[in-house]
């Protein structure tokens, strides 16, 4: 089965959101030693894979990591922090992150997946701008979509059966982003049904 935030549809981000994310990032220093990180967080299914593809087609020197290969399961949204340590901080000091890579079909961690220090690292799934990671992020992005449309895109793709999971999700998803302001600390704001342009905030 799919992870839970990966898309049942592709969602409407244009590539100007993206552009407008990388450009951001380009301009700033390094926050995660010599690596950049863009942090692409929102609730699931709102379209933060799409833009994180698209982010990654705009520059060579872009490595994706994303965050369903780091949750324990369905309930591990809680439970990462250890898998982001494992992966950042080695990163911000220059060193190869690792993590372990879960796999959704045998439900358990598989392999694990070392990451070399790229120039723009995208950090892509709920929990990417966690309060915790604050320092070493370069961007940080909030995607948002309808909830009802974020719940039907899932379903669409795992099938009805899949209500009890979504729903225990989504509410991990609410306790989450209500303890971290996850939103309110956010350089750029991105509608992932593409209905609105990209907005850059002014944090300073």
């Amino acid at each position: 089965m799919a992870s839970p935030s990966e898309e049942a549809e592709p969602a409407a981000v244009p590539e100007a959101a993206a552009r407008l994310v990388l450009d951001l990032a380009l301009s700033r220093p390094p926050t995660l030693g010599r690596t950049r990180l863009i942090s692409v967080d929102g609730p699931a299914g709102s379209g933060k894979s799409t833009l994180a593809a698209a982010i990654a087609a705009l520059g060579s020197g872009v490595h994706v990591v994303h965050m369903d290969d780091l949750y324990d399961g369905w309930a591990g949204l809680g439970s990462v922090s250890r898998q982001l340590n494992t992966l950042v901080r080695p990163l911000a000091l220059g060193r190869a992150g690792f993590y372990r890579r879960y796999d959704w079909h045998l439900g358990e961690f598989a392999e694990t997946v070392d990451v070399e220090p790229p120039p723009v690292l995208v950090l892509e799934g709920v929990g990417s701008g966690a309060a915790e990671l604050t320092t070493f992020i370069t961007v940080l992005v909030w995607v948002t979509a309808p909830r009802e449309l974020r719940r039907d895109r899932g379903l669409a793709r795992d099938g009805e059966s899949f209500a009890p999971q979504w729903d225990g999700w989504m509410r991990q998803e609410d306790t989450h982003f209500a303890l971290q302001r996850t939103a309110e600390r956010a350089d750029v704001v991105v509608d992932g049904t593409g209905a609105r342009p990209p907005e850059l905030l002014d944090r300073d």
